[in-house]
């Protein structure tokens, strides 16, 4: 397992010494990860480590950067089979008392300073009163930390949830800068344990220890999730602001025990997904802070059937 200074040097040298191995003459491209379109570059049989291109970054003489990567990709679960995993924040119901961040932080054990489900509060104009907005990890069906991770220490399981393994993580922080939500932390130091954490074994699903030169994020709880439960924000939440459930199911839940219908609860509030432009996909919705006043618009008519008559 490379430390990330080792990785950061390893970096530099890599693309210094494939100028006088000629890069490509000594190295043949393959794909990297389950479904990353992250390039590899292996090397020759007479060198027994694999090297990875990292996009966007030159070494010398226009050579590719490239880094050794911290382990071979490993296969990894694909999730809850049939479920889509999608989460609803109900604006006009959250009153920023932080809940959320705190139940958070304590299921996971987070380090200090670290708020993997972040309120912020928000006011557009002056006259308007302010309101608040709790930002998870999204979730993206179309992950941007996903595809710039070079050693597929984060990847999309087929539920829906974008998992983090902090156990390949090599810290090279390229995942934070991809993130457009700015949902991911980095442990620059070694985080204090408790004695309770040591005593956990490390997992996933669960995300409760924690090492220094690796980032972390919200994983949706998947391990509270397989158990049937709520993830530790959904149930602290005392005002029912956030849903969690299944999209396939086309049904979510909150912490009161009400549980609606996915694809009404958003036609009929207007809802919508953060930087929804940008085509990262989210599975995070939110509901605006004030309901609409009006019903959502009727049905598109249906095309006539050919050759049925009236």
């Amino acid at each position: 397992m490379l430390t990330r200074r080792t990785f950061l040097r390893t970096l530099a040298a890599g693309a210094a010494t494939l100028v006088p191995l000629g890069g490509g003459r000594f190295l043949r491209r393959l794909p990297l990860g389950r479904r990353s379109p992250v390039p590899a570059l292996v090397a020759a049989p007479t060198v027994d480590r694999t090297l990875v291109e990292l996009n966007g970054l030159t070494g010398g003489a226009g050579a590719a950067a490239v880094a050794y990567a911290a382990s071979p990709p490993q296969p990894t679960g694909p999730g809850i089979p049939g479920r889509r995993w999608v989460m609803v924040i109900d604006l006009a119901r959250c009153d920023g008392c932080r809940e959320c961040t705190r139940a958070c932080q304590g299921m996971h054990f987070t380090p200090a300073g670290q708020e993997w489900i972040r309120v912020y509060e928000l006011r557009d104009n002056e006259v308007a009163a302010p309101y608040w907005f709790p930002r998870p990890c999204m979730q993206c069906d179309n992950a941007p930390c996903v595809k710039v991770c070079p050693v597929s220490a984060a990847w999309k399981r087929e539920d829906g949830i974008v998992m983090q393994d902090t156990s390949r993580c090599i810290g090279c922080r390229f995942c934070i800068a991809a993130c457009p939500y700015g949902a991911r932390s980095f442990n620059w130091v070694q985080p204090p344990e408790t004695e309770a954490q040591q005593s956990l074994p490390y997992s996933d699903e669960w995300n409760q220890r924690h090492r220094k030169g690796t980032t972390e994020k919200c994983i949706f709880c998947p391990g509270l999730v397989k158990e049937g439960r709520l993830p530790a924000c959904v149930a602290a939440c005392p005002m029912g602001a956030i849903y969690f459930g299944d999209q396939e199911e086309d049904a979510v839940t909150n912490s009161q025990g009400e549980t609606v219908r996915f694809s009404e609860l958003i036609r009929q509030n207007a809802g919508y997904r953060f930087l929804e432009e940008l085509g990262t996909e989210p599975r995070v919705y939110y509901l605006p802070p004030r309901k609409r006043v009006y019903p959502a618009p009727p049905d598109e008519p249906q095309p006539a059937t050919r050759g049925v008559h009236p």
